[in-house]
């Protein structure tokens, strides 16, 4: 019995061995105060990707870490993913704080920032690399990211967002605020919506983050005309134009936009698709260049 015991002991310390999500202190500046999770795969690729994971409004790093086939993917494709969570404003990221909405002024845009740096030093990771996503609240900072730091990450993917600074002088970005001119479809012209991604980083003449951008047509608590002001703006940025539909994909339900040649920018709009948009990780990854 005491064998078996002990055997049983050994099979059981072998099942928990094994990557698993863990949170991050002390990884550099972080005004506020928000918090670092990362995913680091057994299997480990020689100078790693990153793609930084944003929650939706309310949610935490631990649910959308189990919210997406990301890690799974993670363990085949050897790259690292950093969940980072927000305590502040309802589990909401601060889109419309000046200080995110500006390149190296603060806000939660700079402590996501620092914890790209931190994974990049620790792990070797390939600055050329560097991608974001996320969800709702998540996918309008994503946007964010994309427009305040265009020299840190390469692509991004939107779901179910808005245009980065959309919520710019609202007092929060919550969907309790008094302010939901941005989450009803604010329009602007493509000229002013890229004047505000060029305004967060005044004199930056590099390149720009590709961008994906997914919304449902039936979606109530972000509509759908704001995934159509984002892409006016990315459009604007990365100086593509809208050259064909493609109706079908991902599935029957959906119509694909493709800007350019479809390298730099597109967009999905799903008939019958709420809010959120669910995480098309295949079409996501490809775009990314992850996955061929």
């Amino acid at each position: 019995m005491l064998i078996t015991n002990i055997f049983g002991l050994a099979a059981s310390a072998t099942l928990a061995v094994g990557a698993s999500l863990q949170q991050v202190s002390n990884f550099g500046n972080n005004p506020s105060k928000i918090q670092m999770y990362i995913y680091v795969p057994d299997k480990l690729a020689a100078n790693p990707a990153i793609i930084v994971a944003l929650h939706p409004c309310g949610g935490t790093a631990s649910g959308w870490y189990s919210g997406t086939k990301l890690p799974s993917y993670a363990n085949t494709g050897g790259f690292i993913l950093i969940y980072p969570g927000t305590p502040n404003m309802s589990n909401c990221w601060d889109v419309q704080n000046p200080a995110s909405l500006t390149h190296g002024a603060g806000g939660d845009a700079l402590g996501i920032i620092s914890m790209v740096n931190y994974t990049v030093d620790k792990y070797k990771a390939d600055r050329s690399k560097i991608f974001v996503m996320g969800s709702s609240s998540g996918g309008m900072m994503t946007n964010v990211m994309a427009g305040s730091y265009p020299d840190v990450f390469e692509a991004g993917a939107a779901y179910s967002g808005t245009a980065h600074a959309c919520f710019a002088g609202a007092p929060s970005a919550t969907p309790f605020s008094p302010n939901q001119t941005c989450a009803q479809g604010l329009t602007k012209t493509p000229q002013e919506w890229g004047n505000f991604v060029r305004n967060s980083y005044p004199g930056y003449t590099g390149k720009r983050p590709r961008m994906q951008i997914y919304h449902g047509l039936a979606d109530g608590l972000v509509r759908p005309q704001c995934g159509y002001e984002a892409l006016k703006q990315w459009s604007n940025v990365l100086g593509v134009s809208l050259t064909r539909n493609v109706t079908g994909v991902p599935s029957a339900q959906y119509t694909q936009m493709i800007y350019g040649d479809g390298t730099q920018l597109q967009g999905f709009f799903g008939q019958g698709v709420g809010h959120t948009a669910p995480v098309n990780e295949q079409l996501m990854l490809k775009f990314f260049g992850l996955l061929a």
